[in-house]
């Protein structure tokens, strides 16, 4: 038996996350929790064949010394190796980081000034060791900007990291990013947008768009020809959103900066053939992370709130139309409960996935869990859940 306390000090992660877990991953959770400290295995990207190829993706970045690979079932879905660097070396200069920031140069991002926290007596010049803010190292590099310009400015390359722990190419970094012809996506979040199963000619609303990754998806996917809403809760998020759109060349898309879970009230002419809930969860299964807190009360407040876009999107949804769940976590509470929900008070039904990489879900709080599909860290880079659903005629 797991000693809860123990492998939440060593791990840095709370006991409520452990209990959250535990209920899924009984004799797995220690090695549950070992994957979610450290990335995947591949990094992916999906190709924007609205404006390229991906024939023509894999030659750029071949000829760039980047050694690509294609998944054998989406097309579009390319992927980078990740490649464990040497041992880190510990310098006496220290940068503390926030969380976001720690979590990126774990993969081999650079620091910028916003995401420091401390960092007494740098100048520019200093080799030093990057730790997060509960003391844990997660890469090293050479100081470009001294203690009193990262104070004082608040922007700008601090630090270039030369020894992260592991190794991905900087892809949002290239020119084919910059260009609009990729997209930095993970698998699951890439086969959700397929799971929808979008087509020309439809009405669909993504009612937490931003920051427009699956929106752009549904986009491609329908090669611009059908009606596309993205809907999120204030305006700094669409413009995320209408700048992704934007740069990907994406026709046919409507952004409205609103509160989704209130769609059917205010807009009560909306009618949809197809909708995408993605909506805000306890993204325990985003990797990497150097420490995870999340209490249960706030799993608990993040299912509810997400049984709002579930009840709102069924009832825009017109009879016999396809409603896509997913959320970037594998609490049950956020996954095969609020499926039972759906189906109890949203009068949807579950689908059967015709893409199915993952695992299925449990059927022991419906039968009909075993429809859904779920992700697991240990085994699939990432925990991730993805559920279909059909509106009853």
């Amino acid at each position: 038996m797991v000693d809860l306390e123990e492998l939440a000090r060593r791990c840095k992660f709370s006991v409520d996350t452990l209990l959250e877990l535990q209920k899924v991953y009984e004799d797995d959770l220690e090695e549950v929790v070992q994957s979610l400290k450290v990335p995947g295995r591949h990094y992916y990207f999906r190709v924007n064949t609205l404006k390229t190829t991906v024939d023509h993706i894999t030659k750029r970045f071949e000829d760039k010394g980047l050694h690509v690979c294609r998944h054998p079932l989406i097309e579009e879905a390319l992927y980078f190796e990740v490649e464990a660097s040497k041992p880190i070396e510990i310098f006496e200069k220290k940068v503390m980081v926030d969380k976001f920031t720690a979590e990126s140069v774990l993969q081999g991002a650079h620091v910028y000034a916003p995401g420091i926290k401390k960092c007494q007596g740098l100048r520019e010049g200093d080799k030093t060791t990057v730790i997060d803010d509960q003391g844990q190292v997660v890469g090293a590099g050479i100081a470009r900007m001294s203690e009193n310009s990262i104070l004082t400015l608040r922007q700008g390359l601090a630090i270039e990291v030369t020894s992260p722990l592991f190794r991905i190419p900087s892809l949002r970094e290239t020119p084919e990013y910059e260009q609009g012809l990729v997209y930095p996506q993970s698998l699951p979040a890439i086969s959700t947008s397929r799971i929808l199963d979008p087509q020309p000619g439809e009405t669909i609303v993504d009612l937490t768009c931003s920051p427009g990754g699956k929106l752009s998806h549904i986009s491609q996917l329908t090669k611009g020809l059908a009606r596309i809403i993205g809907v999120d809760r204030n305006e700094t998020k669409i413009s995320l959103a209408r700048e992704t759109v934007r740069r990907l060349g994406c026709n046919g898309v409507a952004l409205i900066s609103h509160d989704a879970r209130y769609l059917d009230v205010d807009f009560p002419e909306l009618s949809a053939d197809r909708c995408l809930v993605d909506p805000p969860c306890s993204a325990l299964g985003i990797k990497p992370k150097t420490y995870e807190y999340t209490s249960q009360s706030e799993i608990q407040a993040l299912s509810k709130y997400q049984r709002q876009f579930l009840k709102a999107s069924s009832r825009i949804l017109r009879p016999n139309g396809i409603l896509t769940y997913s959320v970037c976590t594998m609490t049950l509470q956020e996954c095969e409960e609020n499926v039972k929900f759906a189906v109890e008070e949203c009068g949807l039904e579950v689908e059967k996935q015709d893409l199915m990489l993952g695992s299925t879900g449990f059927d022991t709080i419906l039968p009909e869990g075993k429809l859904t599909q779920r992700f697991d860290p240990h085994l699939h880079d990432s925990g991730y859940f993805v559920a279909k659903f059909r509106k009853k005629g």
